[in-house]
């Protein structure tokens, strides 16, 4: 039997970061704009706190030309930094996404990719 699960450890973004090109699960926080055009202009969205994929960079150019250093980039190329720096949203924690089910990389090409593939799907998780 194939023991399908996993641990995640999380790591706060002020005491350390990953290593650049590394792709994370990251918890992030801000606020939610204002849901309505009745609402006030001072009027505040709701904070939120929650876990999106992205990988860390040293170096990110947005479309715009605008260079980021040490940053969360997700897969809409919207740029997050660690938490305490100023930013409308930022990254709390950070933890290394799990290796693939019944395996221990997170890549695997071709050939490779569809024997691992076959041999999870055919296996029983473990109880």
């Amino acid at each position: 039997m194939t023991n399908l699960n996993t641990a995640v450890t999380w790591v706060d973004s002020r005491d350390r970061l990953p290593r650049s090109g590394t792709p994370v699960a990251a918890a992030i926080t801000g606020r939610y704009p204002p849901d309505s055009v009745t609402d006030s202009d001072t009027a505040v969205g709701e904070e939120f706190w929650l876990v999106r994929p992205m990988y860390f960079t040293t170096l990110h150019r947005s479309e715009d030309g605008a260079e980021h250093q040490n940053c969360f980039v997700d897969s809409d190329g919207i740029v997050r930094l660690p938490y305490g720096l100023t930013s409308a949203e930022t990254v709390t924690h950070w933890a290394e996404l799990p290796t693939l089910p019944g395996g221990t990389t997170h890549v695997l090409l071709g050939k490779d990719a569809h024997a691992a593939l076959q041999t999870v799907r055919e296996a029983r998780p473990a109880t």
